[in-house]
């Protein structure tokens, strides 16, 4: 997989949409506010991506990262913006970071909260969605150290041996689409 020269795609200061439990936007907020401490919980977004092999695309966060930095997660997670849906988010994101043009299918949506020492939390309303492509992957060095693909099975087994290399997000929804969604992947 090739990598692109580093793109700043993400900023500390953009407004990250704010909601309730029901999904209710409160207010917006600047990202960096939004993780800090225990977190404020806000819309996000997550997406596994996979090939017509059938394996699922993993990415080596950046070390720039301030949460989970050179942590590995799904393909592509993120924040959907003021007057964005969650799946046009994902589809400006898939462009964004890995270079690729692709459909997501919504599967489901958590609520969740982990935190990651004292740099902050993640408490996001995170609608999980699910992609596919065989286009050349081109990853943005701002947002993405590496990526591999895996067999389920391999990411499977991956988790239950070394499940302190994963993020917390990504354990998470990746049980629950073994689980519940198996048919779908």
């Amino acid at each position: 997989m090739s990598s692109s020269s580093p793109r700043t795609v993400s900023f500390d200061d953009e407004p990250l949409i704010v909601v309730d439990e029901q999904n209710n936007v409160l207010e917006y907020r600047p990202k960096a506010d939004v993780h800090a401490g225990d977190g404020i919980l806000h819309r996000a977004f997550s997406v596994f991506l996979f090939n017509d092999q059938g394996e699922v695309l993993l990415q080596r966060r950046a070390e720039g990262k301030p949460l989970w930095p050179d942590y590995w997660s799904n393909a592509c997670c993120s924040h959907p913006r003021r007057g964005e849906t969650e799946a046009a988010a994902a589809v400006r994101r898939l462009a964004e970071e890995l270079g690729i043009q692709a459909e997501p299918e919504y599967i489901y949506s958590f609520t969740y909260h982990a935190r990651y020492g004292e740099a902050g939390s993640e408490r996001e309303l995170c609608s999980v969605f699910l992609a596919r492509t065989d286009a050349p992957i081109v990853a943005n060095r701002s947002e993405i150290a590496e990526t591999r693909w895996l067999a389920p099975a391999d990411l499977d087994a991956a988790l239950r041996n070394d499940p302190e290399q994963y993020t917390p997000w990504l354990k998470m929804e990746w049980a629950r689409l073994r689980g519940e969604f198996a048919d779908r992947l």
